[in-house]
């Protein structure tokens, strides 16, 4: 039998409990959970206690100079991510860094470079990349099922959704607000159909008018307003050099009707799809079709991504995200980001 797969865990907070380490655990005597490392040392012996893990660090450099690790799952703020993965792929380490890749463009190229230096894996925390649904899209689209996508929408949005917990709503610690946090997965989802097109441009607009006022209704418990440096909603028009177009709409908090909606929607020259329940819209003998699907199997995204990361560790797989693509993704974000501050539309 293979020896186990040596993991580290950089930042042992909400992520790494609630994902990470429970995907590695499921692989069972395939990894082996080394050590984590967290700047505060509280969390990272209540982290290792919880789960048996054996090496604590404070610092992520004792971590990765003392233990003897294969691969390093990155679970850092935003702002911390190029930093810690640029260490980890120094030491040696493969790595699995959650989304955002980083908060800028440039800081996505440093550690592509680093990761072509190293010859080690770099990936991304996509879940939704694993999910069943995306999957189907993407063979469909593979197939030429689809034709050519040329328009789609991405929606990522919460009625009051505003996290009250960790650095959320911290533009300093994450880069900004839904469009980092929860409108990169459907982006990157609708990108990942799409074959990754290269961006040519974006319009975007951002707005904060209700996050930084005191809490009304709060279903997520009362966030600090004074504290609140990111947007409340995005909306932003992206478009590609191959002349393909989506349109992109996300929130913490806005009055709408769902109270949370997560989706894609692409439309080709020969059907369209929509990713949550994944269904397909297209003509056929002279009739207006629309199809789901009657079965998708069950379980756990993120479980999937964790076991696809230490597959492609042991060379059986290729990695499912790649340095490439975080690159065009993390330009469109900033571009977004940086079109919204000067009130044009801006090249990506």
């Amino acid at each position: 039998m293979a020896e186990p797969v040596r993991i580290g865990i950089i930042g042992a907070g909400g992520i790494a409990n609630g994902a990470h380490i429970p995907g590695y655990k499921a692989q069972g005597a395939a990894v082996e959970i080394a050590a984590c490392a967290d700047v505060n040392r509280a969390t990272a012996e209540r982290t290792a206690a919880q789960h048996g893990i054996r090496g604590v660090y404070e610092s992520y450099d004792d971590m990765l100079q003392r233990e003897r690790l294969d691969a390093v799952s990155i679970c850092t703020p935003n702002k911390f991510h190029a930093p810690a993965v640029i260490a980890a792929l120094r030491a040696g380490c493969h790595v699995l860094c959650e989304k955002p890749p980083a908060i800028t463009a440039a800081e996505a190229r440093e550690m592509a470079a680093e990761a072509e230096k190293a010859g080690r894996i770099l990936t991304f925390g996509f879940m939704f990349r694993f999910s069943p649904e995306v999957q189907a899209a993407k063979r469909y689209q593979t197939a030429g099922a689809l034709g050519e996508i040329y328009t789609g929408r991405v929606t990522a949005v919460r009625r009051r959704g505003i996290p009250a917990w960790g650095v959320f709503t911290s533009k300093e610690l994450q880069g900004g607000g839904p469009l980092i946090d929860i409108g990169v997965h459907m982006l990157d989802a609708a990108l990942f159909v799409m074959g990754y097109p290269e961006p040519a441009s974006v319009s975007g607009v951002t707005h904060t008018r209700l996050g930084n006022q005191p809490p009304g209704v709060a279903p997520w418990g009362a966030w600090k307003h004074q504290d609140y440096t990111v947007e409340d909603v995005c909306n932003a028009l992206i478009r590609f050099t191959n002349g393909a177009a989506l349109l992109l709409e996300t929130s913490f908090i806005a009055n709408i009707e769902p109270m949370e909606e997560m989706n894609v929607r692409l439309s080709g020259t020969k059907a369209g799809v929509k990713l949550f329940p994944f269904s397909v819209f297209r003509e056929e003998h002279g009739t207006i079709v629309n199809e789901q699907a009657a079965w998708q199997p069950s379980g756990n995204n993120h479980h999937r991504e964790i076991a696809h990361f230490v597959q492609a560790v042991r060379g059986q797989v290729a990695p499912l995200s790649t340095p490439e693509e975080a690159i065009r993704l993390q330009r469109i974000i900033e571009a977004i980001y940086r079109s919204a501050e000067a009130g044009r539309s801006v090249d990506a």
